[in-house]
């Protein structure tokens, strides 16, 4: 059983998105808004640091630049399904007065969000490592629409070498950043998570057409797109949870569904092992790792009991345990880190407008 205390360090309505980062040896970490608000910086202990950029808001995912110094890449504009045509992608840089860029977050700073590109209905992105190089993959929800719940016209996964130096990239200029699309037909494309395994970075993207992973180039080898069930799903994790040698993959199904359900890699594919018998409303928030040096999986929904669960395994009883970790919150995403040896569960729970860190003890 995991022992946690919470504080509540922010209320910041709609709160949806989180990104880790790490620049001058410190760690500290963002939270950004699905609705028009905010995106602000907190140290790693959760105390307010600044404010990033005050509006348009509409953020799904942030993830840092490679390099150190605090850049980061964030989506924008994206305000719901049927709000995100005017999506974009955007690079914010900590910059001196003058407007250089500063050698790390430690040094004063001010920020210059430069838009990259327009990216209607992009919902996730990340930056993938393989062989010494950068890659930018973007997973668009759908590629356009003619009317509210308007599903006709499937989304995308995008890719391209992560550039060396952004400053040749302004939308704004008539520079913008391009992708190639590299898989469509994807109906509510929603769901992404980075996996490693035998070292190998992969991308897991979840949608109605089922649950593909995406290798990034390695050697020759271009990038490399694989099937792996065609059970229609929107979100995913992956992590061996029982020390067995074979993956075991967290589904939420179907998009922004009430099913959680649990795979395991079998000699014929993936086979279902697990299904929670009650229904969970709005599933959204996941992470998968060790917490507690204990192969975890957490879980969150935004309906009902919107309750913020872990999952781990009973070896004696050769089943999952859940254990409630906080209640009637309704998070949208969670990230785990730690900071001087102390364990932090961070959550943005959207329904609630609370940014709620959990130190585990």
């Amino acid at each position: 059983m995991f022992e946690t205390s919470k504080q509540v360090i922010a209320s910041l309505p709609k709160c949806y998105a989180i990104c880790l980062l790490e620049s001058g040896g410190e760690q500290s970490f963002l939270v950004a808004t699905e609705k028009a608000g905010e995106c602000r910086r907190f140290d790693a202990c959760g105390n307010y640091l600044e404010t990033i950029w005050s509006e348009p808001g509409g953020v799904m995912t942030m993830v840092q630049v490679p390099g150190g110094n605090g850049a980061f890449l964030s989506t924008r504009r994206f305000f719901s399904p049927n709000d995100s045509a005017a999506a974009s992608l955007v690079l914010a840089e900590p910059i001196t007065s003058e407007g250089a860029p500063v050698r790390d977050l430690t040094e004063p700073h001010g920020w210059r969000v430069t838009t990259l590109c327009p990216l209607p209905f992009v919902h996730r992105f990340d930056i993938v490592s393989s062989g010494g190089r950068h890659y930018l993959i973007a997973c668009t929800l759908k590629s356009g629409h003619n009317y509210k719940e308007d599903w006709t016209q499937p989304g995308k996964i995008l890719v391209r070498e992560l550039p060396s130096d952004f400053s040749r990239f302004d939308a704004e200029a008539g520079n913008a950043l391009t992708f190639e699309t590299l898989l469509d037909g994807l109906t509510k494309n929603h769901g992404y998570g980075r996996f490693v395994r035998d070292g190998q970075t992969v991308s897991l993207v979840a949608s109605e057409n089922g649950l593909y992973r995406v290798t990034p180039p390695t050697g020759e080898a271009d990038w490399q797109v694989e099937k792996l069930l065609a059970k229609a799903c929107s979100d995913v994790r992956a992590l061996d949870i029982d020390g067995d040698g074979k993956v075991e993959y967290m589904l939420f199904s179907p998009f922004h569904g009430a099913e959680l359900s649990f795979y395991r890699e079998g000699d014929s594919g993936l086979e279902e092992i697990y299904r929670h018998e009650q229904p969970l409303p709005f599933l959204h928030a996941l992470w998968g790792g060790e917490l507690g040096g204990v192969p975890t999986f957490l879980a969150g929904y935004r309906q009902g009991e919107r309750d913020l669960l872990a999952v781990t395994w009973d070896a004696a009883g050769e089943t999952f345990a859940f254990q409630r970790l906080d209640h009637d919150r309704g998070p949208t995403n969670v990230q785990v880190y730690t900071a001087e040896g102390q364990e932090y569960i961070i959550a943005a729970n959207r329904e609630t407008d609370e940014v709620a860190l959990y130190a585990l003890h």
